[in-house]
């Protein structure tokens, strides 16, 4: 473990290397394009990288991993379009949100559509609702980075001092107490190490790592997938042993132990020949003693865990009575071959976890909803000429494959090796790049593979922090309260603005969501129902209206929302939004978005400004006129 965590110390040190040396060119450019946009000079390989690794966030190397290893092959049809993905964000938006940045000197995804349409009401909604998604979206990668800090620091003899120190520190403090102390400070330290290489460097360090953490991510997958293959006998051995899995119960217990104490989530617990883990915390001060868990019921699973060294069953805590255990929902009665068919085994849904009408909505999703993303879009404002684009959209499709598909074979594969992962599923990249590095009698190389997780979820904090920091310093500073600041107070600000942006994150991640992807997915829904019609319209419809692209931007916001909290109100919580005709929230946002802006424009007066109009579309009869 000291190896793996040395090996992950020098890519550390090579971040802020790369910091450094952008800071450096940072002093001799104008600060806010060069900070912001890194001048617009991305060339090829720079911009397929730093896209593609802004893209690749935490939710898929914890997130989408987590899925796969719960639900099984299935994961494979929610995850196929993603290698279009950069085809139709790139080829739909690319070329022209460059054209229209350079001519208009945007820097910002508001600054251009304040510009577009003369609007400055319309630029502070899209600020406000760009600022709203960033943040909900950081706090599920900061509770990425610190759990993969976590599971490599786990057994690190200063680091268990230092948790059982922060543990007696946050007991019973609000907020605090019941977060696992462990996480705290991989928390702490992570949110430190990424605000300050982003505050120091700017885009340019954002972009620069980005290409080291993209290769640092293929290398991790390229890795990872013969080691997985090779410990589970072989890809027929393994297809043949899950096909044979039960998934596990989930139940509820009532424990008995110390009465100033909390059974953590993740403990291990027996009673007599049955086996079950806690899925969530239990203090025992309070009156009710009941908790969440699974139990483990398949054979195979049972004889993996009875062989583990690394399982320790609780010797504080015991099992006084089980009150409920109830199978999978899909397909019920515990049969087994659900993790190799869809739609794939669910604890909630009857129809499984990705029915057919889901599946639908999800290759929509990522192919077409991903291009409504404000974070590619700027990554497109900064790229050098047409041959880079050209050139970046066959690379980045060619890069995900070398990722996604390989991932869903990696993690159908973890769960033959790791039993019980269901309660920590956001855990399993890291644990699996150990568990592979250590059977393999490789320790120092789980330094190298931790680093590919680690370095998906540092390439999308960076980016937001700075979209966000660019948002407040240019779209409602400059532009609506002070239009003469000067760039030393501009280049202050937006320091002030990333800190106290990313201080403000590491405190809602204390206590994140368990499950990473679904919080993924509403924020690249929801941006996806705000931003890419309003986006799209006002690129390439001329007739489109200030009204029309605001309503646009309202209406796609509002219908996407109110269909989470119709889930919520039914008690289904986050992660099971309303489903209209079995759709996703984010086709009926996108439909009802582009809807409302076509409408709306036709029923409202043509754009005044002509001129403005010309300044975007390059008419051939401006050229003449010009």
């Amino acid at each position: 473990m000291n190896s793996a965590l040395a090996t992950f110390c020098i890519y550390t040190i090579a971040v802020f290397g790369l910091a450094a040396l952008s800071s450096r060119l940072l002093k001799s450019r104008s600060f806010l394009n060069e900070y912001f946009l890194g001048s617009r000079g991305l060339g090829f390989w720079a911009l397929a990288l730093t896209f593609a690794a802004t893209s690749a966030s935490g939710g898929t190397f914890t997130g989408y991993p987590a899925l796969i290893y719960t639900h099984g092959w299935t994961l494979a049809l929610w995850i196929a379009s993603y290698m279009v993905f950069p085809i139709c964000t790139m080829g739909l938006l690319g070329k022209r949100i460059n054209q229209v940045a350079r001519k208009t000197g945007a820097i910002t995804v508001p600054d251009i559509l304040r510009d577009r349409f003369e609007s400055r009401s319309f630029g502070l909604l899209a600020t406000a609702l760009l600022i709203f998604f960033t943040c909900v979206n950081l706090v599920g990668q900061f509770k990425a980075g610190s759990v993969i800090l976590k599971t490599l620091l786990k057994s690190n003899e200063s680091f268990v001092w230092l948790t059982a120190v922060v543990a007696d520190s946050v007991s019973g403090v609000p907020w605090l107490g019941g977060a696992d102390p462990g996480y705290l400070i991989c928390l702490f330290c992570f949110g430190v190490a990424v605000i300050l290489y982003t505050t120091w460097g700017g885009f340019h360090a954002v972009v620069w790592t980005d290409v080291m953490q993209g290769v640092v991510m293929v290398t991790g997958v390229v890795i990872m997938l013969p080691l997985a293959l090779y410990q589970v006998g072989g890809m027929q051995q393994a297809t043949q042993d899950l096909a044979a899995m039960v998934p596990p119960r989930q139940a509820e217990l009532i424990l008995i132990g110390p009465a100033d104490q909390t059974c953590r989530s993740g403990t291990w617990l027996r009673l007599e020949d049955r086996v079950f883990r806690t899925s969530a915390a239990l203090d025992m001060t309070k009156p009710e003693r009941k908790v969440t868990a699974i139990e483990i019921v398949d054979t195979g699973d049972l004889e993996r865990i009875a062989a583990s060294t690394d399982i320790v069953f609780s010797a504080e805590f015991s099992i006084e009575q089980v009150v409920e255990t109830l199978p999978a929902a899909f397909p019920g009665n515990e049969r087994p071959g659900t993790y190799v068919s869809a739609p794939g085994p669910s604890a909630t849904d009857a129809d499984g976890f990705l029915p057919m009408s889901l599946a639908f909505s999800m290759f929509f999703f990522w192919a077409i909803a991903g291009t409504g993303q404000p974070g590619s879009m700027v990554r497109l404002m900064a790229f050098k000429d047409s041959k880079t684009l050209r050139y970046s959209i066959a690379t980045v499709a060619i890069y995900y494959s070398l990722i996604y598909f390989p991932l869903v074979i990696i993690f159908c594969c973890a769960r033959l090796l790791l039993p019980g992962m269901e309660v920590e599923a956001d855990r399993v990249m890291p644990q699996m790049a150990i568990t592979l590095t250590a059977n393999a009698g490789v320790g120092a190389l789980a330094g190298v593979l931790v680093a590919a997780p680690f370095a998906a979820v540092m390439s999308t904090v960076d980016s937001f922090l700075l979209m966000i920091s660019s948002s407040v310093v240019r779209d409602v500073y400059q532009r609506n309260i002070n239009p003469n600041a000067s760039e030393a107070q501009l280049k202050k600000l937006s320091y002030i603005c990333t800190v106290v942006v990313g201080a403000g994150v590491v405190v809602g991640a204390i206590n994140p969501p368990q499950y990473l992807q679904y919080l993924i997915v509403y924020v690249g829904s929801g941006l996806a129902a705000c931003f890419l019609a309003p986006m799209t319209l006002a690129l390439y419809w001329k007739r489109t209206t200030a009204r029309g692209a605001f309503g646009s931007m309202l209406i796609g916001f509002l219908s996407h929302l109110s269909l989470y909290i119709g889930g919520w109100l039914q008690g289904d919580g986050f992660q099971k939004p309303l489903r209209p005709f079995s759709l996703d929230p984010v086709v009926i946002g996108l439909a009802s978005a582009f809807l409302a802006g076509i409408v709306i424009s036709l029923l409202t007066p043509p754009p005044p400004d002509q001129a403005i109009v010309e300044k975007f579309f390059y008419t051939r009869r401006s050229k003449n006129a010009d």
